[in-house]
């Protein structure tokens, strides 16, 4: 099966069904109405987040969180440090980098998983290695899916600046529903 496409939002998310298989530990599936779904949960997520920006709601909106890349058990977001962003020290908050983690984490697992799945966080754990000016460059958060279970996935994430320097750190647990559940 050939690879498949997804490139609304300017940023190109390049998924195959071997790839979500490596992701998910399940068997690559067999028809493209699998790969059409996994295209579909992308497009939603997308489509939610572009609301979301248009409607000033989200962290998108109110703290400068923006998607980058949006791949199958991977993604890549983007903050800008700014006075929203501020802690009492005049620096990036901490819970504005775990906030930013978080929804890379999050939205990592949600690429990854199977139709009908709901997931929320169960657990975060961050590490703040140096703090973040107001004035500095962008930042990055790259998150990717580590497990992903019947009941439970697990991602990791690492905050870093435009130099390449490490900010901060971490991993979540999010516990699986089915939609059913919910």
């Amino acid at each position: 099966m050939a690879a498949a496409t997804e490139t609304a939002g300017g940023a190109d998310a390049h998924l195959t069904v071997a790839a979500v298989a490596a992701v998910t530990g399940s068997a690559p599936a067999t028809d493209a109405g699998d790969a059409s779904e996994i295209d579909r949960r992308i497009a939603d997520l997308r489509a939610l987040l572009e609301q979301g920006l248009s409607e000033g709601v989200g962290v998108g909106h109110s703290l400068g969180i923006h998607l980058g890349t949006l791949e199958v058990g991977r993604t890549v977001w983007t903050l800008q440090p700014s006075p929203a962003t501020a802690n009492a020290m005049f620096t990036v908050h901490g819970g504005v980098l775990a906030t930013l983690m978080d929804t890379a984490m999050g939205s990592a697992v949600y690429t990854a998983l199977p139709p009908e799945t709901y997931y929320t966080t169960l657990e975060l754990k961050v590490n703040f290695v140096r703090s973040v000016s107001l004035t500095a460059d962008l930042l990055t958060c790259e998150a990717r899916t580590i497990h992903v279970g019947r009941r439970t996935a697990t991602a990791e994430g690492t905050v870093t600046g435009t130099d390449g320097k490490l900010i901060a750190h971490g991993t979540c647990t999010c516990l699986l529903t089915p939609a059913s559940s919910a």
